[in-house]
Formats: structure tokens, C-alpha cells, sequence
């Protein structure tokens, strides 16, 4: 048992998987159950060089047990020998999983130990009766003990996950090397008022008789088209468990439910307390050149923000070799600036 301020955290033992139910409604049980079997998580799309070597890269799969609950994670060590006390965490948006930065991370592990997790109610962690940004912060927070990330380390969250990111980085920012938010938005009234957003509706009771007719229905939310469609087929394939009668998707409906819209992720974000930066996409659906100006007045002058051309919500989906220099770019900034 580790002990991080009051966050309970346990190492999780492998050999109960197969005491732990596909789907079961009991709290802390995984998501998934049985395995997806090889043959149906190869992509039949023709890929590029640079995305092969990236989800060849070796890493591990591992799991930790948070406030009762398993939480899975990937982690990817560093390259370099002596290299890999310092960390980075990157975290998924909503409904996804860790595997979203399969193709992503290993482009840091030149200079960082890395890791991935899936919060609570979605990909291959486990489920909770109720859900909340202050859990999202101690899964977090006890995969980075878990996971070996080192003293003061990074978080890159994407939509759902930079939400979550701003209250780590509000409650716990003096622990944290830096917080990249990647196209959560967080709009002005005004913007607000004129243009409001709606809840997005989820729900993941829809059984599928084959794998190949569910995978026929992924779709990104909110919807955008992608032209690396061997990205999107990577993803959907990881994205499915077998349950009994079919398959379904590896997310708990109730893990984004509209409650995090009354969560004051604005007032967090004015808050954080550690260096903060904002990447978002120039065609993004979410994140207007208005919600990034009036998110660099929340965070100060001195957080940088960076518009990727020619990508849309998904940013590291439509343009994953430009995010990863634009990333690459903040955190080695970062780091040099460091006393």
C-alpha cells in the first residue's frame, strides 16, 4: 500500500481477472473480460513507417488499484541510459482509452518515462458507482506513483482528460512540471450564451452481433471526418470487448455524465498552479480562436498557445506528427527554464 496524502493505492494482482465479470455492474470490477483475440486488433490499412515503429515500441500494461477500483494504464520506458525519472502522463478524452497515445508516446521516450491510463469507466480500468473530477485526479495521481513518473511530472490531457487535467493542476499543480491541455474548452460567458454546448449523450448498451459490425459503427465525437484512417481503425479496434451475445464498447455511459458540466473547470483552470499550455486545432468544432483567447486571459500571459494547422478536435488524430513537434517544442522549453 502506497500512501499519497489520503488516496488509497494498491498494486493490483493479475490473478483475479478472471474473477472479474465483462461489463459487471459491481463497483471496482474491470470493464473488460475476456481478451480480444490478435488477429482481430490488426489495422488492414495501409500505414506509414513512423506509426508502425510507434506502436512497436515496447511497453507494458499494467494496473493499480485507486480508491477501490482497478485502473490500467501503458507505460513506455525511456530509451536513454540514465534517462527516465522524469515523467510524463498523457490523458484520454471521453469514452477513450489509453491506447489513443499509443502512436504518440514513444516520440518521448528519448527523454521521459511514459505513461497512459484509462480513467475509471472506460478502456480496460474498472468502474465505480458514481464518478468525479476529484477521482479522476487520484486515478491519475496514483498512476503516476505506480508507474515510476518521477518528481514534478507532466500532464497532457485531450478534451475530457484536459478537464480533468486543470483540477490536478489547480489542487495539486506544486507537485507537476507542467499541465498541457489539448482543445477542452473553457468559453467565455458571452461565447456561452451566444453558442451554448450541449451535453454530449452517451450510452454503450448496444450489443453488436460480430466485431466487424461494430467497428463499422466507431465514430469520433463530436463528428469529424479524419484522413489518417489507419489512426481511426488503430483506435476502433481497441475500443470493443466481447460480451455475452456480441460485442460493445469499453466504456461505462455513466463515466461522462453531464456532471461535469457543473463542475467550475473554469475557475480550475484560473487556478492551476504549475506552468499550463493550451494546443488546440485550427478547425477544431470545440475550440474556436475566441475560447483560446479568452483561455489565455484564465491563464496568463506567460501560457503558451499553440493552433495546429489543418486539424480539427481530435488534434493528434488529423495531425499527429505536428503535435507531437508542438509538444516536444513546450516541454523542452520547460525543462530548459527549470532552476
Amino acid at each position: 500500500m502506497l500512501a499519497l496524502g489520503l488516496l488509497s493505492v494498491r498494486r493490483f494482482n493479475p490473478t483475479v481477472l478472471a474473477d472479474l465479470v465483462a461489463t459487471s455492474d459491481r463497483e471496482g470490477a474491470f470493464l473488460s473480460g475476456p481478451s480480444v483475440p490478435d488477429d482481430l486488433l490488426v489495422v488492414r490499412a495501409a500505414t506509414p513507417d513512423w506509426f508502425r515503429w510507434a506502436v512497436s515500441s515496447p511497453k507494458q500494461s499494467r494496473s493499480v488499484v485507486i480508491e477501490g477500483c482497478p485502473i490500467h494504464y501503458l507505460v513506455w520506458p525511456a530509451r536513454q541510459e540514465g534517462v527516465g525519472q522524469r515523467g510524463l502522463l498523457f490523458v484520454h478524452g471521453g469514452g477513450a482509452h489509453a491506447n489513443w497515445w499509443s502512436y504518440i508516446a514513444p516520440y518521448f521516450t528519448r527523454h521521459f518515462r511514459v505513461a497512459a491510463l484509462d480513467l475509471s469507466g472506460m478502456g480496460d480500468s474498472g468502474r465505480r458507482q458514481s464518478y468525479s473530477a476529484a477521482l479522476r485526479v487520484d486515478e491519475m495521481r496514483g498512476v503516476i506513483a505506480d508507474a515510476g513518473l518521477g518528481s514534478h511530472p507532466f500532464v497532457i490531457g485531450h478534451s475530457f482528460g484536459g478537464f480533468m487535467s486543470m483540477k490536478f493542476a489547480a489542487q495539486f499543480g506544486d507537485q507537476l512540471g507542467g499541465a498541457v491541455i489539448v482543445d477542452s474548452p473553457i468559453r467565455s460567458p458571452e461565447e456561452e450564451a451566444e453558442r451554448p454546448l450541449s451535453p454530449p449523450r452517451w450510452a454503450n448498451r448496444r450489443i453488436y452481433e460480430s466485431f466487424e459490425a461494430a467497428l463499422a459503427r466507431f465514430r469520433l465525437m463530436p463528428p469529424q471526418s479524419c484522413d489518417n484512417d489507419f489512426i481511426v481503425e488503430f483506435i476502433a479496434r481497441r475500443s470493443l470487448m466481447p460480451v455475452a451475445g456480441g460485442w460493445t464498447w469499453k466504456f461505462d455511459g455513466a463515466a461522462m455524465g453531464t456532471r461535469r458540466f457543473g463542475e467550475p473547470f473554469r475557475e480550475y483552470l484560473q487556478a492551476v498552479r504549475c506552468r499550463a499550455a493550451l494546443i488546440f486545432g485550427e478547425k477544431s468544432a470545440l475550440v474556436s480562436r475566441a475560447t483560446a483567447s479568452y483561455m489565455s486571459s484564465l491563464m496568463g500571459p506567460l501560457a503558451p498557445i499553440v493552433e495546429v494547422p489543418e486539424a480539427q478536435h481530435h488534434v493528434m488524430l488529423d495531425q499527429p506528427l505536428a503535435f507531437v513537434a508542438a509538444l516536444r517544442m513546450l516541454l523542452e522549453s520547460w525543462v530548459r527554464s527549470e532552476p
